[in-house]
């Protein structure tokens, strides 16, 4: 469907003794994929918390497969893995700059209404723009 891809090179601070990624930056990074995955369509986090929309993480999953270290390039693509309804899913590769997959991964978000603090669904300009994109 559609998708972004977004390099981040590792900093120091993200590593343990021996240069290697601690385990919870790989979350970090997919919240950067997400974030300009987000930006790519025209929209932020900022803009749909100031017309009342919340998008906090309900599911998080990530498995492993290869260790990212000091100073790697990393792509990291994440994917819309359908269109949002009262959630927003997406799905997660990262790779280094040897073209080595590192984890793969997913995110559930769900949309919440910030007065109610309920769910409540995708706003509508976030789905027209979905749709005039996969069109």
């Amino acid at each position: 469907m559609n998708y972004n891809e977004t390099e981040i090179r590792v900093r120091y601070g993200e590593t343990d003794q021996m240069g290697v990624v601690y385990h919870a930056n790989y979350a970090m990074y997919f919240e950067v994929g997400r974030t300009e995955w987000l930006r790519e369509f025209g929209l932020s986090y900022s803009r749909m918390e100031a017309e009342g929309i919340m998008l906090p993480v309900i599911s998080l999953s990530i498995k492993y497969k290869n260790s990212a270290r000091y100073d790697d390039v990393l792509k990291v693509k994440t994917t819309l893995k359908k269109l949002p309804t009262a959630s927003i899913e997406f799905e997660y590769e990262l790779w280094n700059d040897s073209n080595v997959l590192l984890a793969t991964g997913n995110t559930v978000l769900a949309f919440i209404d910030k007065v109610k603090n309920r769910p409540t669904r995708c706003p509508k300009y976030l789905l027209d723009k979905l749709q005039d994109y996969s069109s």
